[in-house]
């Protein structure tokens, strides 16, 4: 499977691209501006927010890979597998 050409992507993903940002912009004024926002500025949740940023700013190929792993569990190989409920 070929990817599609640069210009193409950029025509279809920009305007929804470009209200995630906006999403994620308001968000981080939200927390910059609340009551708490010092102690929020040490929440783990807001410094991985803060990182998935700078790793969208990189420019190389495996950001949203990157970005998954950041957000995500480390591997626990004790984990339980979840019961169905009867």
């Amino acid at each position: 499977m070929t990817p599609l050409p640069a210009p193409r992507v950029l025509d279809q993903c920009f305007l929804e691209t470009r209200s995630k940002l906006l999403d994620v912009a308001a968000v981080l004024d939200r927390l910059d501006r609340g009551d708490g926002a010092t102690a929020a500025s040490a929440d783990v949740r807001v410094q991985r927010i803060r990182k998935a940023v700078t790793i969208l700013l990189e420019q190389q190929t495996g950001r949203a890979e990157r970005v998954q792993q950041l957000f995500s569990l480390d591997y626990d190989p004790e984990w339980k597998r979840p019961q169905p409920r009867y």
